[in-house]
């Protein structure tokens, strides 16, 4: 399998052959803890790194083996490795980045649980976190020390949508010294791929639009080799456990073959949603990068194949219309989590950012009315019908 070949096709075909496997067309399922040694010596020497085979379903398997293979081929990397979770792709990687002394530089906005690791894990350990608008690459250059081991950001930033420039910002870590991070969960491989551009290493909750459909929790990182190699081996075998199960990575491996087909229709209904919320007369405020009075336009069509499928938005009503609109929808459902089949609305103040107080919100850019829609795979004349539904009690009080 080229790495020439087209997206779709090495999310579907890469690194499986069904003659190599009784003919079987979907890749197996290891469902298996542990695995057995032609000779104690075989043993001794997969233990010792000079054997290429599998040990034990807590360091490597075969099905998970498959997933990280397709994810890091789809972001252009080198090795991948699957994980338990979005957070645990997050924290095993830096808890192997990081030591006591360091500094770990992250954007102004950051998802919630991503905040709380930061500065309420990092910190306990003697490692310190640095806050700076990355939106602007300059702020970086200013704000960093002999210190500084790793710049790490989300574009977009969940859940306000802010953009950082991949290329840039990498540089100039790259010049002090320090490694990139990205969480490209919003954007996927489809359209964004950090790596291309510069970063070191890409991490996902691949609970999203990697699995696609709602059903699992999971992580993914991505990059060079030997840096995968020893989050591997220190980050998750030993620091945090984070072991994904071979059935999630079966689910993900499935949802990999849809891929493409969700983001573009993904990326086609958000974008006739961002231009009907903006023309609404009861929305003050709606945030995509695929609008052309988005701040960050241009970088998102530089960066970007497409706006991707997140939408945040503000009601002239404040906080208390965006609850009303909520309770209203018939459709869309009021859950945390994006990038499912489903459409999803959620308020992120009261909900995935909790775990920041109301004067932390205050600073990173996420406000008291801020409303979360991630766009699903419905017609979207159901979404927009659900959401003018829901919106028409506003209307009337407004008007009254």
């Amino acid at each position: 399998m080229s790495q020439s070949q087209g997206f779709a096709t090495r999310a579907i075909h890469l690194g499986y052959d069904p003659l190599r496997h009784e003919g079987a067309l979907t890749p197996p399922l290891h469902l298996t803890s542990t695995f057995a040694f032609e000779t104690a010596e075989a043993g001794g020497e997969t233990f010792a790194g000079d054997r290429a085979g599998y040990i034990y379903s807590r360091i490597s398997n075969p099905t998970l083996d498959l997933l990280e293979r397709r994810v890091a081929a789809l972001e252009g990397a080198e090795a991948g490795l699957a994980l338990a979770s979005g957070m645990g792709a997050i924290t095993s990687v830096l808890w192997t980045l990081l030591s006591p002394g360091d500094e770990v530089i992250v954007d102004k906005t950051l998802y919630g649980c991503t905040f709380a690791f930061m500065h309420h894990g990092l910190t306990k350990f003697g490692i310190t976190v640095t806050h700076v608008d990355l939106t602007d690459p300059a702020n970086l250059s200013a704000a960093m020390t002999e210190r500084t081991r790793v710049v790490y950001f989300e574009t977009p930033a969940n859940p306000n949508m802010r953009l950082v420039d991949i290329a840039a910002v990498s540089a100039i870590a790259h010049s002090g010294g320090a490694q990139v991070v990205v969480d490209n969960t919003y954007a996927t491989p489809y359209l964004t791929r950090p790596i291309t551009l510069g970063a070191d290493l890409v991490v996902h909750s691949a609970t999203k639009y990697l699995g696609g459909h709602g059903d699992l929790v999971a992580g993914v990182a991505v990059g060079r080799a030997e840096a995968i190699t020893e989050i591997r081996l220190v980050g998750m075998k030993d620091m945090t456990g984070a072991v994904m199960a071979p059935f999630n990575a079966m689910l993900i491996l499935r949802g990999l073959k849809t891929l493409a087909l969700r983001m573009e229709r993904h990326c086609a209904s958000a974008q006739v949603v961002a231009e009907w919320l903006e023309n609404h007369p009861e929305v003050a405020t709606v945030h995509y990068p695929g609008l052309k009075s988005f701040d960050q336009h241009d970088l998102a069509g530089r960066q970007m194949a497409k706006a991707g499928a997140m939408i945040a938005f503000e009601l002239k009503g404040g906080l208390e219309a965006g609850r009303r609109m909520m309770n209203g929808l018939r459709m869309i459902a009021r859950a945390v989590s994006l990038g499912d089949a489903e459409t999803l609305i959620q308020h992120p103040a009261s909900m995935t950012h909790s775990t920041y107080t109301r004067e932390e919100r205050a600073v990173h850019g996420i406000s008291d009315g801020l409303i979360r829609l991630s766009v699903g795979l419905e017609d979207v004349s159901d979404i927009l019908d659900d959401l003018d539904g829901a919106l028409a009690p506003a209307r009337v009080m407004r008007s009254a």
